[in-house]
């Protein structure tokens, strides 16, 4: 039989890549590093061709190890969806889901639901990565995470996409801002105010882009949140006004005495699709998409809590 290398010496070849180290890479892979190395070392023997390229300080694939390293990754992505799909026949839900989450939802969401799936699918683990949502899209197409929970694709021809709920936006402002002290806040109201969002990749910040420009407020270009936290004490020091997620609020806004209070805007009520998303064609969509149903499921019945500092 033609020589195949090990599913081992793939995820050693893998994680030598991605740590940079044979040491680090030998933790991550819980062997010892001559371990690790003799069957690198073995893997180019047999294949006939270096790899790694084995220089002090650091060591990186060679050319012929990046395309080596492609294949190796769909390979053991193959592995783990046929062990994904026998679970799967026999009701475990799959075994292992490689879940990426935005980081504007993922946090406050995760903690409510996590507990209930695990009490109802003890055997299913959950690995989770966090990322913005358009490159989290594109790392279910690339197959390197198997589903996503985030806010709704825009492109979705390569996407399956099931809603868990529907998550209002509220506007959040300083709590000595001249709106904070309104009986309503109204749309026209927002005229002139600078509006302040988070960095490329963010689909919150498409919602907070719309608002300006129907309400003729003014974006602040020169600045940019890069998460929720850093976004919330800007406006609280009167650097402008942004939109918040109601699950963001209701987590982080009760924890302190807060300098930013949240508004409705009455007449343009504000709100996100939130869900998960998996490729079409996958080989475990029918799985996903029953991941997906116990997830709204849960979602349901554990409802969305209301922010304590909304007017």
């Amino acid at each position: 039989m033609p020589f195949r290398p090990s599913p081992r010496q793939l995820e050693y070849l893998l994680a030598v890549i991605e740590t940079g180290h044979f040491r680090e890479a030998a933790r991550l892979c819980n062997v010892s590093q001559p371990t690790l190395s003799a069957q690198l070392q073995l893997l180019e023997d047999q294949l006939g061709a270096a790899l790694i390229d084995r220089t002090p300080g650091r060591s990186r694939a060679t050319p012929i190890g990046e395309k080596v390293a492609v294949l190796a990754r769909t390979t053991l992505t193959s592995l783990d969806e046929i062990v994904a799909v026998a679970r799967q026949s026999t009701g475990q839900m799959g075994g292992l889901v490689r879940l990426g989450v935005a980081p504007t939802f993922g946090p406050y969401y995760l903690p409510r639901l996590l507990p209930h799936l695990h009490d109802a699918y003890p055997d299913l683990e959950i690995y989770i990565r966090e990322d913005r949502a358009h490159l989290l899209e594109a790392s279910v197409m690339e197959g390197t995470i198997d589903c996503a929970l985030g806010p709704q694709p825009e492109e979705r021809s390569r996407l399956d996409y099931l809603e868990l709920m529907v998550e209002p936006l509220y506007l959040g402002m300083a709590s000595r801002h001249r709106l904070a002290a309104a009986g309503e806040v109204r749309i026209e109201m927002l005229a002139g105010e600078r509006m302040l969002t988070l960095g490329s990749g963010h689909r919150l910040s498409h919602q907070v882009r719309a608002l300006s420009a129907q309400s003729g407020a003014v974006m602040r270009e020169e600045y940019e949140g890069t998460s929720l936290d850093a976004l919330r004490q800007m406006v609280s020091i009167g650097m402008g006004l942004s939109l918040f997620p109601e699950l963001y609020a209701a987590s982080e806004f009760a924890r302190r005495e807060e300098q930013v209070v949240l508004r409705r805007i009455a007449d343009l009520p504000l709100a996100r699709s939130v869900g998960l998303l998996w490729r079409k064609d996958h080989v475990r969509a029918s799985h996903f998409a029953s991941f997906g149903a116990a997830c709204r499921r849960i979602a349901e019945t554990i409802g969305t809590p209301r922010p304590s500092s909304l007017g």
